[in-house]
């Protein structure tokens, strides 16, 4: 007994519990049993809480809400590791270089990198991954599958992040604002990036020439000027490219896909950038209230109301 009250211990690992419950459930662990199944998709649990969690992947249900931004969960533990972003808080820590981590599947990941251990291999190319996850995406390259398809244009993806960003460019969302200039991004990856523009940051550099760059990936693209390696072919033509972003916009002239609208005439644009021309030159820059006077151009009517006071 423990302060005068009973305690139970698992004959397998000598750990104790305050009921016979608890060691029971416990107990599990070392026998594998999984007596609560679900009735749905027949997947099993070793607990029965483990069990309502996982009923709400077929249910919807999210009843745990972030009191910050609202947003729901599924999970207790998935809401409390939401939290940490609105904390900052970072509290586990990587005893070899002190990087530090805001939850603990983060910290162990990037332990890995210290001791070069790859544990998840891929069976077809032999390649290693440090995240079962990972290879589990890696392998969509070679069976080719695209689970994801947007509702607008059909357009298929590998990943579900993929489709989400894609699919704002028909909507047009940019939700990652700059707070030093204003410019809106669709990812806060690109935020990311396009801060170093302010800041100077340029932290990857060439080891052939020494030539900085703001991103890893204009480095490695940047790598085959010097290799010659030009890695990613066209379906269409035997044209090569050193970079996806290259090929993605050539293909674009065999498929004829024009995925940027512009929301005043509805005409479309293979490129992002054209469309932003043509919003600047056939459009003013998105100002469609015109001064019948002198020709000013405003995006507000109210602005250009106020605008006309000046000729009354």
């Amino acid at each position: 007994t423990l302060f005068g009250k009973r305690s139970f211990s698992c004959s397998e690992c000598g750990k104790s519990f305050s009921s016979q419950s608890n060691l029971k459930s416990h107990q599990r662990i070392h026998t594998g049993e999984k007596p609560f199944g679900c009735v749905l998709c027949g997947k099993a649990f070793a607990h029965k809480q483990s069990l309502s969690d996982h009923q709400r992947v077929h249910s919807g249900e999210k009843p745990f809400v972030c009191k910050v931004c609202g947003k729901c969960f599924g999970k207790a533990a998935h809401l409390k590791t939401h939290e940490i972003i609105h904390t900052g808080e970072k509290p586990f820590s990587c005893n070899v270089c002190g990087k530090s981590f805001n939850i603990a599947q983060n910290l162990a990941r990037h332990q890995l990198t210290h001791t070069g251990e790859k544990e998840f291999r891929c069976s077809i190319c032999q390649k290693s991954f440090t995240r079962a996850v990972t290879l589990k995406t890696h392998q969509l390259i070679h069976t080719g599958q695209k689970p994801y398809s947007c509702v607008s244009c059909g357009k298929a993806f590998r990943h579900a992040v993929n489709l989400k960003n894609h699919e704002r460019i028909h909507t047009d969302q940019r939700p990652f604002s700059c707070d030093l200039c204003g410019k809106t991004f669709r990812q806060a990856v690109n935020l990311k990036i396009h801060k170093r523009i302010h800041t100077g940051e340029k932290p990857f550099s060439c080891k052939e020439c020494g030539k900085s760059f703001s991103q890893q990936s204009s480095l490695i693209s940047h790598g085959r000027t010097h290799s010659g390696e030009k890695p990613f072919g066209c379906n269409y033509c035997d044209k090569w490219f050193n970079n996806t972003n290259s090929l993605k916009l050539h293909q674009r002239v065999h498929t004829g896909e024009r995925p940027y609208n512009c929301e005043y005439c509805g005409k479309c644009f293979s490129q992002g950038s054209h469309l932003r021309t043509h919003k600047r030159h056939v459009h003013g820059g998105g100002k469609q209230y015109i001064c019948d006077k002198c020709g000013k151009r405003y995006a507000d009517p109210r602005n250009l109301k106020l605008h006309k006071c000046c000729y009354a």
